[in-house]
């Protein structure tokens, strides 16, 4: 993944929401198996904002402007079901948003004004990466294994990201959404996975309770 460069004091941010235990340490898990080198460094997320630098300065105002977006918007239910591809464009592996996908987009229009204004290269397609420029059978691999996965879970905050020097994506601050209307609720729903070469790493993973690039 290309991250903007930043000189001197700037930091590189990024805003996303977090994918919740135990579908973080599961998703995780799965993408070092896939031999992606970023899964150590880069939580399970959705994206909101890619990585941007700012100036220390500015972190204050960011941070007012994250506060406000967030105030706009109420809690709502994210599910993910199965896996796509950005192949051959990029080679990308995702779990897909199937419902919710209004949603982030209405907050990542929100969030992508004022001081984080910017242009994107690409459409806003909300996803989970689970594989990233990996050789083709890695990619085909996960395609195919997470192909059966399912999670639910309802979204009441989503997050600032800060890059370290380390390489590692570190939650900063938790932004609530705060809109006017009721809340929702959702049950889980059943994750399921297609079985992985090592059958029993995914089912420690599943019994596992731990918690921005691509």
């Amino acid at each position: 993944m290309r991250l903007p460069a930043r000189s001197g004091d700037q930091v590189r941010i990024g805003v996303a929401i977090t994918i919740p235990e135990p579908y973080g340490s599961m998703l995780q898990a799965a993408r070092g198996r896939f031999g992606d080198p970023a899964a150590p460094f880069i939580p399970p997320h959705i994206t909101l904002l890619g990585p941007t630098v700012v100036e220390p300065g500015d972190v204050p105002q960011v941070e007012r402007h994250l506060t406000e977006a967030a105030a706009r918007h109420r809690p709502f239910v994210v599910h993910l079901r199965g896996t796509g591809t950005f192949r051959p464009v990029s080679p990308v592996v995702f779990i897909q948003v199937v419902d919710g996908i209004a949603s982030c987009e209405a907050l990542e229009r929100d969030i992508r004004t004022g001081p984080l204004a910017q242009d994107l290269n690409f459409y806003y397609h909300p996803h989970v990466t689970v594989a990233h420029d990996v050789a083709e059978p890695d990619l085909d691999r996960a395609f195919a294994e997470l192909v059966d996965f399912e999670a639910s879970f309802v979204v009441s905050a989503f997050h600032s990201y800060e890059h370290g020097d380390d390489e590692v994506w570190r939650p900063v601050r938790g932004f609530p959404l705060t809109g006017a209307l009721p809340p929702v609720t959702a049950a889980p729903a059943p994750v399921t996975a297609a079985a992985p070469a090592d059958g029993a790493q995914l089912a420690h993973s599943r019994d596992a309770a731990r918690s921005i690039g691509s």
